[in-house]
């Protein structure tokens, strides 16, 4: 049977099943407008599985040995109106009983087509919900825009879409009172769109339950951004996941009222939302194993709330895998933990290590921290790599890589400090070398295999006052030389590293007080070069206010043209060679004060009407640079240690960040 044939059979046979029926409202008004108060009573009135899908086939194909059906079903019948979601489903032509996972997109992003037909070559059923109501990618040969053109989600009266929105009001950032769009007519958790997408998201599981292609015993849920705060509520609320991936997202909040934490961004929620819409609510409740899938700098996901908010989880429940450097991405060897993690739970087909220990101490001769790391000999170990960081700010610390030595089933690492008055923040790393039939896997694009995966011990933070009582001693200096580049780029974030004219090595070290640049001092490095290529240095100041809102947040930029040499080249960097790209920022970069970060790139990607044009210039050969260092300038006695997050600016710069990410994914997908 043809697939156009097969899907008007499917949709005719959902039609008899579900049609003579009229959906009822499926949330009854409030009675005697009692609000709910906590989460027992937010969804004690929603059942899943009570109300038919009423599932349509919008359209059908198949795809690399896979069965793809673009569909939409019923969420609910609310204020007299049905909303609608539609997404992806996905399995192995020919397969029944098969472990199933949902995909919850992030912020601003659809449905994926191209996750769930990995996941298909990789074994498994797969559902990517489109909550927010993008367009659906499809192949050209079903539409030649590459889009869906067809029925979409529709939330009917309701509007749980992704800014841009109908709705003025954003209702996933704090606004719990009523309007046009919500279910109740007074401030409610019912008015928040986090409810209205995990209600979608429940229906999903009841939709891959009652498909023929999955066990319903075997289902697992994973999302980013926007959807690993989805996936953290999931896993809390609904039983019928076995596991759960977050990706940077869902490490709940920290109060304003707890000063017992160093750094955080401590915000004010009002009780009704701590109690029914904060991550804090659902963790606890989480019995399904779970992966913390996050970088050391996310935006989104906050590795110190995440630490202090999940810290009663058993190991034996959560494993974590945390990319050093990164803010909102993960590099192959992370990324790959979570195929291994679905694995394991769904199919019995591996077994994750545990999750490494960490601990601290004084060193008793010295003063220096010593931090401790056990590691799971269990398996073959690559690395094992020990990491911490002396800033209170979370998105632009530098995190360095402490001096370690193995003794007997241990890794040592000894910490430096500048100054007792700074926390110590950190995590350990550990490297397992990839079993054989895991390294030629399906992915999304974007990315890659790998030979080995690594997994993460829970991050630790140390505020002054506890290492002074532990006889701590501040025993560092200031370094002129940021990097001899020995250990290759292991300091930098590196992204579009295969794509010529669009890659960037992007490095926090120089915001680090050992690394801070003197005050008039040059930024010298060395470059090999073997063709004709320009170089664009980007010094980043000020990002996310982290020093303060009096200071103007900017990127400094020059181009160097490098010529053809076997032989490294010197690169010198003077502040008056610096000129802001915004054009609205006329003063000069005075001082290195208040750097954040560091970029050197073929290609600025700035705005079209920058100082600096947007231009697209492939980089020809090797990307080599060694000895990144000060020369001349003066050392300040006191130079600025900069600030923790404040709500106001994570706020005012969170939805940049968002449009930053969404581009940066673009990118990587189109490489």
């Amino acid at each position: 049977m043809k697939p156009q044939s097969m899907a008007a059979l499917i949709l005719a046979l959902l039609s008899v099943v579900s049609a003579p029926r009229v959906m009822a409202e499926n949330l009854s008004s409030l009675p005697e407008g009692k609000v709910p108060q906590h989460i027992d009573e937010l969804w004690a009135g929603f059942d899943p599985a009570k109300e038919p899908l009423r599932a349509e086939v919008l359209r059908e194909w198949e795809q690399d040995g896979a069965v793809v059906r673009l569909l939409r079903y019923d969420v609910g019948n609310f204020k007299g109106a049905v909303s609608k979601v539609a997404g992806i489903f996905c399995f192995p032509k020919g397969r029944k009983s098969l472990p199933a996972l949902l995909h919850l997109h992030g912020g601003g992003q659809s449905a994926s087509l191209d996750g769930p037909i990995a996941d298909a070559k990789n074994g498994y059923a797969s559902f990517s919900l489109n909550w927010g109501g993008n367009r659906i990618p499809v192949p050209p040969s079903i539409h030649p825009s590459g889009h869906w053109d067809g029925p979409q989600t529709d939330w009917g009266k309701l509007d749980a879409t992704h800014p841009p929105q109908r709705n003025a009001v954003n209702h996933f950032v704090g606004s719990l009172a009523p309007d046009e769009f919500t279910l109740d007519v007074v401030e409610s958790p019912r008015n928040n769109n986090w409810y209205l997408v995990l209600m979608a998201a429940r229906r999903a599981l009841t939709f891959l339950e009652q498909q023929p292609e999955v066990d319903p015993a075997r289902m697992g849920v994973h999302g980013h951004s926007m959807g690993g705060k989805l996936t953290t509520n999931l896993a809390g609320i609904d039983t019928r996941v076995k596991a759960a991936v977050p990706s940077c997202g869902g490490c709940g909040e920290i109060s304003p009222s707890f000063t017992e934490l160093p750094g955080c961004m401590k915000t004010e929620v009002s009780p009704l939302w701590a109690r029914c819409v904060s991550d804090n609510a659902y963790i606890p409740r989480i019995k399904c194993p779970v992966l913390w899938l996050s970088p050391t700098n996310d935006f989104h996901a906050i590795i110190e709330h995440m630490a202090w908010n999940w810290r009663d989880k058993p190991d034996a429940q959560l494993r974590l895998s945390i990319t050093p450097h990164r803010n909102h991405t993960h590099d192959n060897a992370h990324a790959l933990t979570r195929h291994l993690f679905f694995e394991q739970h769904l199919k019995k087909t591996f077994v994750f290590p545990v999750t490494p220990s960490l601990s601290w101490e004084s060193n008793a001769k010295t003063g220096e921290p010593m931090l401790r790391v056990k590691p799971d000999a269990s398996q073959s170990i690559k690395a094992v790599k020990i990491y911490y960081s002396l800033d209170p700010h979370p998105l632009t610390r530098f995190w360095r890589e402490a001096p370690s030595r193995r003794h007997g089933g241990e890794w040592i690492g000894t910490a430096a400090l500048l100054s007792l008055e700074q926390p110590i923040f950190a995590y350990a790393d550990v490297t397992y070398e990839t079993p054989e039939k895991f390294r030629a896997i399906a992915h999304p694009r974007g990315v890659g295999n790998s030979d080995v995966y690594a997994i993460s011990s829970r991050m630790i933070s140390i505020s002054p006052a506890a290492a002074k009582a532990a006889g701590v001693r501040a025993t560092d200096r200031p370094a002129r030389m940021i990097d001899d580049g020995d250990r290759g780029w292991q300091d930098w974030q590196l992204s579009n590293w295969d794509h010529p004219p669009l890659w960037i090595a992007t490095t926090a070290k120089l915001k680090d007080l050992k690394w801070r640049g003197p005050a008039g001092a040059k930024l010298v490095f060395d470059i090999r070069s073997t063709s004709d290529n320009t170089l664009v240095i980007v010094i980043q100041t000020n990002a996310w206010s982290a020093f303060g809102r009096n200071i103007p947040t900017a990127d400094y930029v020059v181009e160097r043209e490098l010529k053809a040499s076997p032989d490294w080249q010197k690169v010198t960097v003077a502040l008056s060679d610096l000129v802001a790209y915004d054009k609205k920022i006329e003063q000069p970069l005075s001082d290195w004060k208040t750097v954040t970060g560091l970029q050197l790139t073929p290609t600025y990607q700035g705005h079209p009407d920058g100082r600096i044009p947007p231009r697209s210039r492939a980089w020809h050969g090797p990307r080599e640079i060694r000895n990144l260092r000060w020369e001349g300038g003066q050392y300040s006695a006191t130079p600025p240690a900069g600030s923790t997050l404040s709500t106001e600016e994570y706020q005012r710069e969170f939805n940049a960040a968002i449009d930053r990410s969404l581009e940066q994914e673009k990118k990587e997908r189109d490489r």
